[in-house]
């Protein structure tokens, strides 16, 4: 199944120059959805890995199925103040602004290696901040692996050159 043929391109969103890729006509699509979960979990099969940590928000959809099937615990990497308990906080930039993502102290420790799942990788911004987090909770990055590699925009290769493990199942310019 060709999934690119299920993402929707949208242009000049959230601002002008961004060429948004939209995984909500991917996810709608029973099918579609199927074969998208399922190339993850065949993926994630032959990685090393105690937890799967999910960026927010449209990584939750993914990763919560993914964790599901592999019977891994489900860690969620949220925006700030979204979390209730004592949390690591890593501020980062995006391709249109700047964020902030959070973590739990009391979700990753010392002896997990934890995969990270995400809908799209693009300049690489909210997944290094990601790996932070869960490196300052003295956790190992196992791998990431994104649905969507904005490949021009350079944010896989440049988790590649940190020596991170990089997966994606679909590769579209981000231009």
């Amino acid at each position: 199944m060709n999934l690119k043929k299920y993402i929707r391109s949208i242009p000049d969103y959230p601002k002008k120059g961004i060429l948004f890729r939209d995984i909500t006509t991917l996810i709608k699509d029973e099918n579609a959805f199927t074969e998208t979960i399922n190339q993850i979990v065949k993926r994630s099969k032959k990685l090393n890995f105690t937890k799967i940590a999910a960026i927010e928000s449209r990584g939750f959809v993914f990763a919560s199925a993914v964790s599901y099937l592999l019977k891994k615990p489900l860690i969620m990497l949220r925006k700030k103040n979204k979390l209730p308990a004592d949390v690591h906080s890593i501020d980062f930039k995006l391709e249109y602004g700047t964020a902030t993502i959070e973590v739990h102290k009391d979700s990753i420790g010392d002896k997990d290696t934890v995969l990270i799942i995400d809908d799209l990788i693009a300049t690489g911004g909210t997944a290094e901040a990601a790996a932070k987090l869960v490196e300052i909770s003295n956790g190992k990055v196992a791998a990431f692996i994104f649905v969507i590699n904005l490949f021009d925009l350079g944010g896989s290769d440049n988790l590649k050159k940190n020596n991170y493990k990089v997966e994606n199942l679909i590769d579209f310019p981000g231009h």
